[in-house]
């Protein structure tokens, strides 16, 4: 969740944060299309942009400004529980994007939900914390933030 993410000034991190970073730019911009060609450019092994890729960034506006979240938990096939779970997003002020939802096996059912939490009302641990205490929906997680 999102206690396990920092805000750090980038003059205290290794110089190899800031070089995966210009390498996932470039490779973005179309500047290079070869992680090879691109992290001996900017003086890193490819397995040290591997480690770091999925786990640095820079947060951009646009970012800023979309904000969406892909959540997932688990339902107890009975009445109301999705509609009493999405009714918690809502008093959020989330904007539910998509549902994805399985077919109920053994009166449990997974359910994949994307929203849009730029006007969300309130922090999205509360929020999970909140759909977590629902009686019968169970292993609340959330997937990605962005």
């Amino acid at each position: 969740m999102l206690e396990n993410f920092l805000i750090v000034n980038r003059e205290v991190l290794p110089e190899v944060f800031d070089k995966v970073i210009k390498v996932k730019q470039m490779m973005d911009s179309g500047e290079y299309t070869q992680v090879s060609d691109a992290v001996k450019k900017v003086g890193i092994s490819r397995s040290a942009y591997y480690k770091y890729k999925d786990h640095v960034f820079v947060p951009s506006t646009s970012t800023l400004l979309e904000r969406k979240a892909l959540i997932s938990f688990v339902l107890s096939d009975e009445r109301g529980i999705l509609s009493e779970a999405l009714n918690t997003i809502s008093n959020y002020g989330c904007n539910i994007m998509t549902i994805n939802q399985n077919i109920p096996m053994q009166k449990k059912a997974s359910v994949i939900l994307s929203m849009g939490v730029k006007e969300m009302k309130g922090e999205i641990h509360t929020l999970l914390k909140q759909l977590s205490d629902i009686k019968g929906v169970s292993k609340v997680n959330l997937m990605s933030i962005e």
